[in-house]
């Protein structure tokens, strides 16, 4: 019985050892340089084990390619072949985009799943998305991002930030400073701007701190050991997950959303409500509301999984990517005392120039250096690490002399953070510098070295939305307190190396001190 034991154990390690290392040989049969894979983790192993933040590994990725404007790494079994070079990041995300359409199929769902199927909305999102369903979700989605729709929803974002700083001066109204988790406070805004504009709520998560909204919004955004192993096994047993059907985000706060929308959606049918958010656009789209628009329009085949899925996602990327943008503008600004004083400055300006007005869109696009400290945040952090594409159409490129074969199913990568980090583009990297985007100094930053929301067609489709929130939130909190370092900050900010997500090791901590 041992024998057969240690038979069949020895038989099950060759064979793991055979399934773990099948793809080990991919650079090196197409003569690409590469960084030796270990066994399964490929050159992830670092992450696993937390010992570098997953921002830390790619940078280092990077660096390792050299010269090289082709070079492999491995994201466990899966290789990934890392694009360095500018002209063709151009090549592969604007001019040969027929070929590089998709995102790669990690959550997508397929025509032939279950429409009623709740499980994956991630996958049915506008992310997920391939082909001829990706084109017509996108243009359909477009007209809620254009320059009047975001004043439109200015006016709201507006709103919100104003009652989050209001509800802030009012806690600290008997102190003259105090300590803030700016990830806390940046999440409950971001909440509630989204609860407004995507799905016509009215919340103030600073007054009802425990509302359902926030809480099973933070449900969904916070990684958990328990989360991130979901995620791993998507990744890695693709084909088993069709199987077992193990659900990424927490069942009740999917289930919440759901039914959230869903409901708004019947009622706002049975009474003809119109209202400019993104469910009354999806709901246009698809022949639900009786408006001149959905009488001109072709009617969309979509389910309700569909049109659930992107106010899903919305929220999902609203929730944190704009907080985490937030917080950084924040702690950059704290160490920064240089640049906080400008900006201030600007600040001041603006509304001394408002005589009591209401902050408008066109006021806020129009302030340059707010706009500088925001795009030099996003070139030091950016929210997406790297950008994929899968090939779906065999294309050939000459790169360090030789022809290199990009086949229908392989993987780019292409470094938002190795780009934004390498000193060949920006000088002094590391340092934070919003004078590389003024007037004088931004046209020469080298196309294609800077793509913090994305690249080409597929990049994020609410890059504009966010930018809005981040700028509005800062500019009333900057009118009416001085960031300064508290005892828990982390200076200088060094990267938590657990989980997916941008985050200082003990957190965003900053000191707020009441203007007089």
């Amino acid at each position: 019985m041992l024998w057969e034991f240690l038979a069949l154990f020895a038989i099950g390690l060759v064979l793991f050892y055979r399934w773990a290392t099948a793809n080990n040989g991919f650079f090196k049969d197409r003569d690409i340089p590469y960084e030796k894979p270990l066994l399964y983790f490929g050159n992830m192993v670092d992450m696993f084990l937390k010992r570098k933040s997953m921002f830390d590994i790619v940078c280092g990725l990077y660096e390792k390619g050299g010269s090289s404007k082709f070079f492999g790494i491995f994201e466990q079994r899966q290789p990934l072949l890392m694009v360095r070079d500018p002209d063709l990041i151009k090549q592969i995300a604007i001019k040969d985009f027929d070929h590089f359409i998709n995102h790669r199929n990690v959550f997508a769902t397929s025509s032939d799943d279950d429409p009623h199927d709740m499980s994956n909305l991630f996958g049915s999102s506008l992310f997920s998305m391939r082909d001829a369903r990706w084109k017509d979700m996108r243009s359909t989605l477009s007209p809620a991002f254009t320059g009047s729709k975001m004043r439109q929803m200015f006016q709201l974002m507006n709103q919100v930030a104003k009652e989050a700083v209001d509800c802030l001066k009012k806690e600290q109204s008997s102190v003259q400073e105090s300590d803030l988790d700016m990830k806390d406070y940046c999440t409950r805004f971001t909440n509630d701007v989204i609860a407004s504009t995507a799905f016509g709520l009215n919340v103030n998560s600073f007054k009802d701190r425990e509302n359902t909204f926030y809480q099973m919004g933070k449900k969904l955004t916070t990684f958990s050991f328990l989360q991130n192993l979901k995620f791993l096994l998507f990744f890695a047993l693709k084909s088993l997950n069709k199987i077992v059907k193990v659900e990424i985000f927490d069942k009740k706060s999917t289930q919440y959303f759901v039914r959230l929308v869903l409901d708004a959606m019947k009622y706002r049918q049975e009474h003809n409500i119109i209202r400019p958010d993104m469910i009354n656009m999806l709901m246009e789209a698809r022949g639900l509301l009786q408006t001149e628009k959905a009488k001109t329009s072709a009617v969309r085949e979509w389910s309700d999984r569909d049109i659930v899925a992107q106010c899903f996602v919305f929220f999902f990327a609203g929730f944190e990517t704009s907080a985490v943008l937030m917080c950084f503008t924040a702690h950059e600004l704290m160490e920064n005392q240089d640049v906080q004083q400008k900006l201030y400055e600007e600040v001041q300006q603006v509304d001394s120039e408002l005589e009591g007005k209401e902050l408008t869109y066109e006021v806020i696009m129009g302030m340059k250096y707010l706009d500088q400290v925001v795009s030099e945040v996003l070139r030091k952090w950016p929210p997406a690490i790297a950008v994929d594409r899968e090939c779906n159409k065999d294309i050939t490129y000459e790169a360090d002399g030789q022809k290199v074969e990009i086949k229908k199913g392989d993987v780019l990568w292409l470094p938002t953070c190795g780009f934004h980090r390498d000193p060949k583009y920006f000088e002094n990297p590391k340092k934070f510098d919003p004078e590389r985007f003024s007037e004088e100094n931004k046209d020469t930053i080298q196309p294609f070295t800077y793509f913090p929301f994305g690249l080409g067609q597929r990049n994020c489709i609410a890059s504009r939305f966010a930018l809005l929130e981040a700028k509005a939130v800062i500019y009333y909190l900057l009118k009416n307190f001085r960031f300064a370092p508290a005892p828990k900050s982390c200076i200088p900010l060094e990267l938590a190396s657990s989980g997916f997500q941008l985050a200082p090791k003990s957190g965003f901590w900053i000191k707020f001190i009441q203007r007089n």
